[in-house]
């Protein structure tokens, strides 16, 4: 019997988990969802690192044996994060040998106080790549103007990237552009392109979350008629993007040389509002050559009770395009929602692995007391 999220996998979508933790690993929780519910990825961010860490006690054996080892806070959390994405890249090597290298994959990201700091970022990529030392890892880096010039030169490193943080149409335009910028230097630089992967995480409940707000202070019954509509304008515009870059000349001789497309990844997939169906940024985002990352969830929902009609997203573009100039007219203004959503989205990350820092400096003291 075929299930909702085989049915995904046929139509061309990834589904990727936005979730890890040892526990996940340890007790194959994590491997009963790539073989049951056709999970082929798995993606983290700072937020999910400070969950995983804080709860319960899978890592307190190893931040004792970093205390006896003199070892800092940031060394400790590095030493964390990149071992457990290190172990899921081993779990996840079986589908990236079969999708040669497009699934399979597991995600780490740069730390989120670098986002304004090109340099900075391109040392952490290059130290993660390193670290976790795994092909079919993909080093995470926000798509903030600094960030551009960052995922150009680690992709012509030939490392592979998941840019994240993608909230507007026209940062997206700069994000294919850096792609396909890193991807020329790495031919110069002699690196296989057919080894260099790359998705781009776009952003979808938290547009709605935001817009939302703004139509609810309207009020009138034609802003309360727009709600729930502006996220999925806005993706399904951004897989028209997608279309547009990568039919061009210049995609033409990349791909010539073994390149392969940046994938568009819906990111942020988990409803905020419990009015809206839990399964919608997912059945209606179906569209060939996509990854969609969900909480458990989310995925669990899909599932369960997901109706799978095939590409939802394709010859949705004037209709797309109406809901974002009907929002214009309204008076809310898209280029303030898409500023204020990626300062609020870094803010978030920032705070994440703050709180984090302060957390695990914590328990490295209480262990070197207690030896």
């Amino acid at each position: 019997m075929t299930t909702p999220t085989k049915q995904l996998s046929d139509a061309g979508v990834s589904i990727w988990l936005d979730d890890l933790s040892r526990g996940r690993l340890d007790t194959g929780t994590l491997a009963k969802l790539i073989e049951e519910k056709n999970v082929v990825g798995v993606t983290t961010n700072p937020s999910i690192f400070h969950a995983a860490i804080t709860a319960g006690t899978d890592y307190d054996a190893t931040i004792a044996k970093q205390a006896a080892a003199g070892a800092s806070v940031e060394d400790t959390i590095f030493e964390i994060t990149t071992t457990d994405v290190a172990d899921a890249c081993d779990l996840f090597a079986p589908v990236a040998a079969a999708t040669k290298g497009v699934d399979g994959r597991v995600s780490i990201e740069v730390d989120p106080r670098l986002a304004w700091d090109t340099a900075g970022t391109i040392a952490e990529a290059k130290h993660l790549y390193k670290r976790v030392n795994k092909d079919n890892v993909l080093i995470k880096i926000p798509a903030t103007l600094e960030g551009l010039e960052a995922i150009t030169a680690t992709l012509a490193e030939g490392i592979s990237v998941n840019v994240t943080l993608i909230f507007s149409l026209e940062r997206y335009r700069a994000v294919i552009n850096a792609f396909q910028s890193g991807l020329e230097q790495a031919k110069e630089n002699g690196h296989d392109l057919s080894k260099i992967h790359s998705v781009a995480s776009f952003f979808v409940s938290r547009v709605d979350s935001e817009i939302d707000k703004r139509l609810d202070a309207i009020g009138t019954e034609e802003a309360k008629a727009l709600k729930g509509k502006a996220g999925l304008a806005n993706a399904r515009l951004a897989y028209q993007v997608y279309e547009e870059l990568f039919a061009t000349e210049r995609w033409a001789l990349l791909a010539e040389a073994g390149a392969l497309p940046q994938r568009p990844l819906w990111a942020s997939t988990g409803v905020k509002d419990p009015a809206y169906p839990d399964t919608l940024y997912v059945t209606e985002l179906v569209a060939p050559g996509v990854v969609n990352t969900m909480p458990e969830k989310t995925l669990d929902a899909t599932f369960d009770h997901g109706v799978v009609t095939g590409d939802t997203v394709t010859g949705t573009y004037t209709e797309a395009n109406a809901t974002l100039d009907a929002l214009e007219k309204l008076g809310i203004s898209y280029n303030d929602v898409v500023a204020i959503l990626e300062s609020e989205g870094l803010d978030k990350f920032v705070a994440s692995w703050k709180e984090l820092l302060a957390d695990v400096e914590g328990a490295l003291a209480s262990a070197r007391k207690a030896s």
